[in-house]
């Protein structure tokens, strides 16, 4: 293909120009909301701070190209995302007025074809943002009708302030720069940018392009093969400079150097080291130090972590098989888990103490050439250390759940600073319910401060466990279950054979409170009302007493009597689980608060009971029968309550042996039979004797 250089053969598209007219034309900018409206995408996120990862295969979505800009806001992660061109429209990413954001495993498929930029950002508030492996390779043609400052890849706008961090983008035949990133050095805000392990091939005017004091091109690729749509400068960096190149191969083909320096007689400042390229051309006051390592025979062959597809980006893969975050290809310890937490405390004067905890899984990892460090810990889903004027880092899976630090140390997950004080402390305090094999344990536990699931020393992460205004209900049987609290805690309750450890020691549940911390009141109404209460732990009467109606009767966890002007009061462990009446509603509350019954069944108490009594015969019986009205099972007469037999609305089928089944119904019996020499005994008003 012929070269290209019949327009801007310098390159000199204005930056200025740039900022005014990148969005003109069509510039409706779509954001997080309509695109959300668009896509019908939601984010799920957790109790902490949600973290990006990995996607897994196929694990993206598919935006058509619909001729408008999508706005990222702050701290917006936009990613796992494929922009399809192929219905000849236009679609940008901008993030000119944001700052601490993140394009992650974003792929452009098909030719872009307008007089538009394909990413034009800037971080406004002077923190660091990032743009990762990002797959720009289709390229874009440049309309027969264009301004001078159209189609870059990647704009960065003389508004930036902050810091731009680039990594594993894949950029080919674009024809105004690759990578466009020079105005904020230029004519703007001075932001800095780092260009690292990138690889951009065929692009016009350049492929990275750098200007402001302090930006990198590092470990990245650039050439012109001639199979492209356009040659140019594989590097040009701009006035004022005091930029740096290492580790780079460029290759120029056809063009005249691979490497330009300087503009219109200003002073450029540039260090370039451990770089191959096959030539420089230098433009006014150029202050150029080489470094070791120069030489001439660039190695082209893509970097590690470069998406090769559009469709390789989308979903977190790359051409060397990683992820696409800063910190995988710094994973000499191979490790699987798709995020990262760094610890910097590089240019602080004292030592910085931090703690967190995450809902999956958390190593230590050498991430941004961090050491191991043996002081630090790492216990289940938790960890913790101290850095000076180092670093700590560590990977992990799923969302940080909760962080403390103590000091001035930098933290960035997934290279993107954050404010420790955008999430929850740590809860210091942890408490493990031991079940056993033996029979179920139900326990419940009340904290003056917060408490929350924990996976601690392989506990389950049980969704049945209910937490409510810092009190704890569950049960155990052969497994554990663990809480994170603060604060004390001011009751205790364990009804079963598992045990209690708080902070690894084994505790005393009868050191915390009472056995029975609740009180259950029922309150007459003037006629007699009967009931039947059931709670979930152990029942007793509030007083050593037995009450005046000698009808009550408890057994275990179940409490039967009746109410007609006073009111009888109960202490229970557990939860109340079922509540049934007869004959009339009284009041009933549960330490002190009104219940609604309505949560509680279906209050009406059935009157009539059956028993079939199995226990003076020799052989089993069996029953059915059929009533009029309804029919449960019932432990009346401490009948056994078998599973084995059967209830299907108002029949009922059965067998005994040497005990007794029983069942309470209204209406009458219409039918009935019994095969055996069981004893069958019908009690109408049987609550009422």
């Amino acid at each position: 293909m012929a070269r290209d250089n019949s327009v801007l053969d310098d390159g000199d598209s204005a930056d200025n120009a740039l900022e005014s007219s990148d969005t003109s034309g069509n510039n409706e900018l779509l954001d997080r909301r309509s695109y959300l409206k668009l896509t019908g995408a939601a984010s799920v996120i957790g109790g902490g701070f949600a973290t990006g990862t990995a996607a897994a295969q196929d694990d993206y979505e598919v935006i058509e190209a619909s001729n408008e800009w999508y706005t990222i806001d702050d701290g917006e992660v936009f990613e796992n995302k494929i922009i399809d061109f192929s219905n000849g429209n236009w679609f940008g990413l901008y993030a000119r007025e944001s700052t601490n954001w993140t394009i992650r495993n974003v792929g452009f498929v098909g030719t872009h074809r307008y007089d538009r930029h394909a990413i034009a950002v800037a971080d406004v508030d002077g923190n660091t943002s990032t743009i990762e492996n990002v797959y720009m390779g289709d390229g874009c043609v440049r309309p027969s009708s264009y301004s001078s400052h159209g189609q870059c890849g990647i704009w960065v706008a003389p508004e930036h302030s902050g810091h731009i961090d680039i990594r594993h983008c894949n950029v080919q035949d674009w024809p105004n720069n690759g990578i466009y990133a020079s105005a904020p050095g230029y004519n703007g805000n001075g932001g800095t940018v780092h260009i690292d392990r990138c690889y951009a091939a065929n692009n016009y005017v350049s492929s990275f392009r750098l200007s402001s004091d302090g930006s990198k091109c590092t470990d990245s690729v650039a050439y012109n093969d001639g199979d492209g749509r356009y040659n140019g400068r594989c590097f040009w960096g701009w006035n004022p400079g005091r930029m740096e190149v290492t580790g780079c191969d460029f290759s120029s083909g056809s063009y005249n150097d691979a490497i330009h320096l300087g503009r219109n007689g200003e002073t450029t400042r540039i260090r370039i080291a451990d770089t191959q390229f096959d030539g420089i051309s230098q433009r006014g006051d150029v202050r150029l130090t080489r470094g070791d390592g120069l030489g001439s025979n660039p190695d082209l062959s893509m970097p590690d972590g470069v998406p090769t597809s559009a469709e390789e980006a989308a979903s977190g893969g790359s051409s060397g098989g990683q992820s696409g975050s800063e910190s995988s290809t710094d994973d000499s310890d191979g490790s699987s888990l798709a995020n990262t937490v760094v610890f910097d405390g590089n240019g602080t004067s004292d030592t910085t103490s931090y703690e967190f905890v995450v809902s999956e899984a958390v190593e230590p990892s050498t991430d941004e050439n961090a050491t191991i460090d043996a002081a630090a810990s790492v216990d289940g889903t938790r960890a913790s250390g101290t850095v000076a004027d180092y670093l700590d880092a560590f990977r992990f899976d799923g969302e940080i759940e909760r962080l403390s630090v103590d000091g001035d140390a930098t933290v960035r997950v997934n290279g993107v600073e954050i404010d420790p004080a955008d999430i929850d402390d740590v809860l210091d305090d942890i408490i493990v319910i031991d079940g056993s094999d033996e029979d179920v344990t139900r326990y419940e536990f009340t904290v003056s401060g917060e408490a929350e699931r924990s996976g601690y020393d392989g506990a389950s992460i049980d969704d049945e466990d209910a937490i409510e205004d810092g009190t704890v209900y569950g049960v155990v049987a052969d497994w554990k279950d663990a809480f994170r609290y603060s604060g004390e805690i001011d009751q205790l309750t364990v009804d079963g054979p598992g045990t209690v450890s708080i902070n690894g020691d084994r505790v005393d549940p009868a050191d915390y409170g009472s056995d029975f911390p609740h009180v259950l009141e029922v309150e007459g109404t003037g006629t007699p009302v009967g009931f039947e209460i059931t709670v979930d732990g152990d029942i007793e009467l509030a007083s050593d007493e037995a009450p005046e109606d000698e009808a009550t009767t408890i057994s275990g966890s179940t409490v039967q009597s009746t109410v007609t002007d006073g009111s009888l009061r109960f202490r229970f462990s557990g939860t109340l689980t079922d509540v049934s009446l007869i004959n009339g509603t009284p009041t009933i509350t549960v330490d002190g608060d009104e219940i609604d019954l309505e949560e509680y069944g279906d209050p009406e108490l059935l009157p009539h009971a059956v028993v079939f009594d199995g226990t003076e015969t020799a052989e089993p019986s069996t029953y059915s029968f059929r009533v009029d009205g309804k029919v449960i099972q019932a432990e009346y007469r401490d009948a056994s309550v078998n599973e084995n037999d059967i209830v299907e609305d108002t029949t009922v089928r059965g067998g005994v042996g040497n005990w007794l089944d029983a069942y309470w119904f209204d209406g009458d019996i219409e039918d009935f039979r019994i095969l055996g020499d069981a004893t069958v005994d019908v009690q109408y008003n049987a609550r009422e004797q």
